[in-house]
């Protein structure tokens, strides 16, 4: 038998129901991982070693009994971002502000999950509040990529795909409002899917862009990922923004076939500043699909260029209305000395949040400001339903766009810090599937020279994710 932390999620939620593995076995392997390898990548914010051991042995007497047989993944231990809310368990979005929150109830997505028999090791380091492209704005410290330590992973969700790609979990919840699932995966060399907005719901995560933010999984294939989004979608009337819909199992879609499949390129994404070696694995990947059957070509997608301004308009917008209620009155850090509510206020906020929090904070304020509010805040949502309508028009000749996740693969630690604008850039080709509330997934395709992981993101319409998975599959299985 292979080594446990080396199974895929289906795999080892197999040996598990089949009684080759215990589900406490499990558990104890990827802590022990966790133990020897969370040191150098600093995946993990918490690790909930006593609540996974007891959660093992209940869901193990659970199986005993007769149940969780429709249930995959039972057993297999999941480790979930720091912006979801877990019932008794420390819960900080990896800001100092929330240094000591610990939820009195569950996320939705969390609570899906324990259900269907997952085990929760812990809490996964993100940039703070969601806020950056490489999870080093956490107040505990970057977290690095498992690839090469000297880089960074990704973001927000860059402590997911790491502990992905370590071996210190099975598989990861992460929460995508700009690419943070797709962009972490693609450096880490792991699995990524944003689903639809308002398949997931999003009741008990914390929220950075309401509009724009949506929970998935971070896994080590496409299977996998199938299988956590299964479990974990559907309609959930806490959220006002759930889709009444029909839970899909998306695990039936998992056939190796696309021979009905159009697929379109945008020209726009292989312009300036994508990486040579980045462009070559994407076409590389499309080309795999064309042997396998598929109808590929190119095209013209529109507005590309206005994305980013108007996704960090509306996300900074949004970000500085969500982010009022932490003002240490009711819960999370509160300042020692301050004379005066007001004051407490201002050195509460200016003590707990991180830099690039307060300067989205600051943007978003402004932007909604009296004067400036037409200016540049309604502008950006006309801009956004521009963007939509491209992504329309595009679908109604293509099932699946493809192209890459991002311009370059992942930079060195301490090289985005220092100029924001570039690392806002970075996520060029992720935050109009946002804007658009698109379905889009992030699957491995290579290396570059330096052995750094490379992904090709697919994109489908709104609740066509079966399309998505049949497509990604099928890539994974022919590559």
């Amino acid at each position: 038998m292979s080594n446990i932390t080396e199974m895929d999620a289906l795999t080892l939620g197999r040996e598990i129901a089949s009684g080759n593995i215990k589900v406490r076995e499990a558990t104890e392997s990827y802590l022990s991982s966790v133990k020897s390898k969370d040191e150098q990548y600093n995946c993990y914010v918490t690790v909930d070693e006593e609540g996974a051991m007891k959660a093992a042995d209940e869901v193990q007497a659970r199986i005993d009994k007769g149940g969780l047989k429709g249930s995959p993944l039972a057993g297999v231990p999941v480790a979930i971002k720091d912006n979801m809310c877990t019932e008794g368990l420390l819960t900080t979005c990896s800001s100092k502000i929330l240094y000591n929150f610990v939820p009195t109830y569950e996320s939705t997505a969390v609570a899906k999950l324990r259900d269907a028999g997952a085990v929760i090791l812990g809490k996964t380091n993100m940039d703070e509040f969601a806020m950056g492209s490489t999870t080093e704005t956490s107040y505990f410290g970057p977290t690095r990529n498992p690839a090469n330590p000297e880089h960074v992973p990704g973001g927000s969700s860059g402590g997911s795909a790491a502990a992905v790609a370590a071996g210190e979990c099975v598989y990861a919840l992460g929460s995508d409002t700009g690419g943070s699932i797709r962009q972490p995966a693609s450096y880490c060399g792991v699995v990524g899917i944003k689903p639809t907005y308002g398949t997931v719901s999003r009741y008990g995560l914390i929220a950075y862009g309401s509009s724009l933010d949506q929970i998935g999984p971070l896994t080590r294939n496409v299977s996998d990922a199938a299988a956590v989004l299964t479990a974990i979608s559907g309609h959930d009337e806490r959220d006002s923004t759930s889709v009444n819909k029909p839970v899909v199992d998306y695990t039936k879609s998992l056939v190796k076939d696309v021979k009905d499949i159009k697929i379109g390129i945008p020209r726009d994404y292989f312009g300036e500043g994508l990486d040579p070696e980045v462009a070559a694995a994407v076409r590389g990947a499309a080309d795999v699909l064309k042997n396998a059957g598929a109808s590929v070509e190119e095209f013209d997608l529109s507005l590309v260029n206005y994305a980013i301004p108007a996704y960090y308009t509306i996300a900074a917008a949004e970000a500085s209305s969500n982010l009022e209620r932490f003002d240490g009155i009711k819960y999370g850090y509160r300042t020692e000395e301050y004379a005066g509510l007001h004051n407490m206020y201002k050195k509460s906020r200016s003590e707990g949040f991180g830099a690039e929090v307060k300067r989205r904070i600051m943007l978003g304020s402004f932007v909604l400001s009296s004067g400036y509010y037409d200016a540049y805040y309604l502008k950006a949502l006309k801009v956004k339903a521009l963007i939509k309508k491209a992504f329309d028009d595009a679908f109604s000749k293509y099932d699946i766009i493809l192209g890459p996740v991002a311009p370059t693969t992942a930079p060195k630690l301490g090289e985005s810090l220092s100029d924001p604008i570039k690392m806002y850039l970075g996520d060029i080709y992720t935050i109009s599937v946002n804007l658009a509330g698109l379905p889009g997934i992030s699957v491995p395709c290579g290396t570059d020279s330096d052995g750094l992981p490379i992904g090709v993101q697919l994109l489908a319409d709104c609740f066509n994710e079966e399309k998505l998975f049949r497509t990604a599959y099928t890539y994974e299985s022919e590559k």
